[in-house]
């Protein structure tokens, strides 16, 4: 895949707007009912880093980040503000924070992700780029090593342990998170708004599937 393991930069992406979207295929049916379907099992997430005046130097910035990733051509990592951590926003990350597994004695990976409850439902997102050295791990509620225990890939997110867990009990783990983007467009529109900063009304940014 064409990525590069690459943060935008978090100064740049504070206070940008977006977040999840859905495809949902409608049918209304002679009787007004609706049958409603969709072909995504997975959300998609889009932002907009152009928002509101920059100073040149953060517009010189989003310039060569751009350049170097070469437009829509290279993906790169993007930190969601609104949603960054295995917890809330305002909690700080534990191991016990998600359930990523249950141990069966033979499996030694297991994929970091993150649950969305409400109502009684819920959704299960594949988490594929953990930032390196927040990734903590629990096997039946007790803290695992990094590097003695457990080892995590921070491009996949895939938690790999050096023994595997006995079956039947709980893998958790706690950590923060970027979201794989490339931006949305093969070109940016700047204007010097004063001789101190300057204009971008338009960055788009779309979630890659990884």
């Amino acid at each position: 895949m064409q990525f590069h393991e690459v943060r935008f930069p978090t100064a740049l992406s504070f206070g940008s707007i977006g977040g999840p979207e859905r495809r949902t295929d409608v049918v209304t049916l002679a009787s007004g009912f609706e049958e409603r379907n969709t072909p995504w099992a997975h959300s998609r997430r889009r932002y907009d880093a152009g928002i509101g005046l920059r100073s040149m130097d953060d517009i010189d910035t989003l310039i060569a980040f751009f350049e170097a990733r070469r437009g829509q051509m290279y993906g790169f990592r993007w930190k969601d503000w609104a949603d960054f951590k295995s917890c809330k926003p305002s909690a700080q990350v534990a191991a016990t924070d998600q359930v990523i597994g249950t141990g069966d004695g033979l499996v030694t990976e297991f994929q970091l992700s993150k649950l969305y409850a409400s109502g009684g439902a819920d959704y299960a997102r594949p988490v594929a780029k953990p930032v390196a050295g927040t990734v903590m791990v629990a096997v039946d509620g007790v803290p695992q090593v990094e590097g003695a225990d457990f080892d995590v890939e921070p491009a996949t997110g895939v938690v790999t342990f050096v023994v595997a867990p006995p079956a039947g009990v709980s893998i958790t783990a706690g950590f923060e998170f970027d979201v794989p983007v490339r931006f949305d467009t093969d070109r940016i529109h700047t204007s010097a708004a004063t001789f101190q900063a300057g204009d971008v009304p338009d960055v788009p940014v779309v979630e890659l599937r990884v």
